[in-house]
Formats: structure tokens, C-alpha cells, sequence
């Protein structure tokens, strides 16, 4: 059993691990910013106030953190985590994506033009990564910050994908709709905008599971 005390207390550290405060690793997340404040832990008639299950997941996603390991961030004395096992993920410049022979027909990474990395183990064996270069995701994302997409998760609404066109663009950020005709997209770096794709010009989406910054 978890105490109130000890479950923000390993949200604290948890943000403190990856250099963080409590509302940057919300940000990190795709949370609001204030999820998890201070202010947020007890309600305004004194009532103790949970983070929810689905903020947990997130924070734990966003961070490649098992699930263990936040449990042992959480005593008053926290334990020494486990050390997760790593995988080797492909990796390739966002903006090489776009040559042929990286990817099949349903955005699974194929061929042998990758680069490897060492990543902790995300039980995904077709994630893979891809590396910002330049400015052109400035503010959300700076050069060398890396995207692990999977080309198998679901994707809702919000999340933070990679879209390849069928004439073979590859783009990346935030579905803003998703219907039987079209894909709209807000791209990283441009949040005002709002890019429209017919489902017939769409070849595949994936995706972001994490992003190392």
C-alpha cells in the first residue's frame, strides 16, 4: 500500500532525476503544467488529493521509467532502482526519413541504413528513433533531442506523432483530428498552424513515445 506522501514524493524525485521540476516533467508528459503543484495535492476542503492513473503513466512513459523503479523512488530513504535492461534502437536523422528503404508500406523500420543506439528496454521491438536536426522544431524540440516513435501504439487525439506523405515528406507533431477523410496536424515549430492531409495522401503515422532532451 502507497501513502499520499510517498506517491508525490516519487514524483518529486522523479523530476529531479531527469532535471526537472514537478511541472516540467508535466510538460514533458503532454500534462497541464500545474498537474503537479503543491498546491494541487490537497483539495481546498483539506482532502488529500491523488495524482491519477493516467498522469502516472504518462510521467513514466515520458521518462522511459519502469514502473519499479518509480516504486523505489517513493520511501522516505528510496532504494537504489534496478538498472533497466537496454535494447539496441534504430536511429536515423528526421531528416533522412524521408529516403526510400528506411520504412515498409505500414511505417515499420526496415534495411540496414540505421545507426544503433543503447536505450532502456521498451518491450517494442519495432520502435525506433529519430534525431532532430536543426531549428526547424524550435520551440518544442532542439537539435539532437531524440524521437522514439513506435510504429504500433494506438494514437489518439493529442498525441505526438510522425506522419509520412505518401509523396514521402516525413513530419512530425501534434494530431489535432483524425476522421475517415482527413488528418490534421500542428506541426513542431509552427503551433499556429494547422496542416490538413487527405487519409489518401497519408502512407502512415506512428506514434512519439518519448523524447530525449
Amino acid at each position: 500500500m502507497f501513502t499520499h506522501e510517498e506517491v508525490w514524493r516519487g514524483i518529486d524525485r522523479l523530476a529531479r532525476e531527469h532535471g526537472l521540476t514537478a511541472s516540467g516533467l508535466a510538460r514533458r508528459a503532454g500534462l497541464d503544467p500545474t498537474t503537479f503543484n503543491p498546491s494541487k495535492r490537497i483539495t481546498k476542503q483539506d482532502k488529500l488529493r491523488w495524482p491519477s492513473t493516467e498522469s502516472l503513466a504518462k510521467i513514466l512513459n515520458a521518462t522511459a521509467t519502469p514502473f519499479d523503479d518509480f516504486v523505489a523512488l517513493m520511501p522516505e530513504q528510496p532504494g537504489r532502482p534496478r538498472q533497466a535492461p537496454s535494447q539496441h534502437l534504430r536511429c536515423v536523422a528526421m531528416d533522412q526519413a524521408k529516403r526510400e528503404g528506411l520504412f515498409d508500406d505500414a511505417g515499420f523500420p526496415v534495411g540496414h541504413d540505421w545507426d544503433e543506439i543503447d536505450f532502456p528496454n521498451l518491450e517494442d521491438e519495432h520502435a525506433y528513433a529519430l534525431e532532430v536536426r536543426g531549428d526547424a522544431m524550435l520551440p518544442t524540440y532542439r537539435d539532437g533531442d531524440l524521437l522514439v516513435v513506435s510504429p504500433v501504439a494506438n494514437v489518439r487525439r493529442h498525441d505526438r506523432i510522425v506522419l509520412r506523405a505518401s509523396a514521402g515528406a516525413v513530419l512530425a507533431g501534434m494530431l489535432v483530428r483524425r476522421t475517415a477523410q482527413k488528418i490534421e496536424l500542428t506541426p513542431f515549430g509552427d503551433a499556429t498552424s494547422v496542416q490538413t492531409f487527405p487519409i489518401r495522401e497519408v502512407a502512415w503515422l506512428a506514434r512519439i513515445l518519448w523524447v530525449s532532451q
